[in-house]
């Protein structure tokens, strides 16, 4: 690949590219959680959870990078949606919490003693 497109790719400020791709890919990994509900799709159901979670970090990743865009050339765009991303990053919190997290406390000694850090 050429540096060119690499350059054109992550210039967050001028390009929507990644994040349209960070949507597409977060709406795919929702069509696999509905998807992985059904019947036939009984080898995967395990991973369902996941999928929905990914879809939505995927989702709010998206909404991040379109709003860098959005700063620099729609600032009333930015405004609306800053409210909104700081919802979806508390509720993508709250998900990580539970259905990663198990519930579980999280404590500086588990994490520096499972050899995390």
């Amino acid at each position: 690949m050429s540096e060119k497109f690499t350059d054109d790719l992550f210039d967050l400020k001028n390009d929507r590219r990644l994040s349209v791709y960070l949507y597409r890919a977060g709406f795919a990994c929702w069509l696999l959680y509905i998807v992985s509900g059904a019947r036939f799709m009984h080898s995967v159901s395990m991973y369902r959870t996941d999928f929905g979670v990914f879809s939505f970090f995927l989702m709010v990743m998206g909404l991040s990078a379109s709003m860098i865009y959005d700063y620099y050339h729609h600032p009333l765009e930015f405004a609306q949606k800053k409210k909104w991303l700081a919802f979806s990053y508390l509720v993508l919190a709250v998900l990580v919490y539970i259905f990663v997290l198990h519930n579980e406390p999280v404590s500086l000694d588990h994490l520096f003693g499972s050899g995390l850090f």
